[in-house]
């Protein structure tokens, strides 16, 4: 598996929006493809958030994760997450989504980022809890509950 960043492959990002349109956005009104099209063509940073991490075996993409600013409204404090943690159905169960979220914590230690959220719709944590993330708190946001995570990136 080979893992790099949208700078690297700046055509990834279409296939990656509909990925995250079909799995988590087509219920939403007035959302499009196009729309997270747009959104994610904007996440070519080497160095900075917001950022793409892309999963290629043989030069097919797996999957996908996000380094990204501020994802909750509600949580205007929290500033670099990691969102849009994708696997391809037929890559799943391959380890695919941890390497994933490491190579993101690994681009958030490069650019001195000490504390990285995420939201999960799994209430125990899954995966994020086995790489170091702790719950802070359950809530209902936009119509899902979900827990919100955090990791202090000096500890892992």
């Amino acid at each position: 598996m080979e893992y790099m960043l949208l700078a690297d492959d700046l055509g990834a990002y279409k296939q990656v929006a509909g990925w995250y349109f079909d799995e988590w956005l087509s219920d939403l009104p007035n959302m499009s493809v196009d729309k997270v099209a747009l959104k994610l063509s904007s996440y070519d940073n080497r160095d900075k958030a917001p950022l793409l991490v892309l999963a290629k075996l043989n030069g097919e993409l797996m999957g996908a994760a996000e380094l990204k600013l501020r994802e909750m409204d509600i949580y205007p404090e929290y500033e670099y997450w990691i969102g849009g943690v994708y696997v391809k159905s037929s890559a799943r169960g391959k380890g695919i989504a941890a390497n994933l979220v490491k190579e993101v914590i690994k681009y958030a230690k490069a650019q001195a980022i000490d504390q990285l959220y995420l939201q999960t719709q799994k209430l125990d944590g899954g995966l994020y809890h086995k790489l170091g993330f702790n719950l802070i708190e359950e809530v209902d946001y936009r119509g899902h509950h979900v827990a919100v995570m955090k990791a202090n990136l000096n500890k892992i």
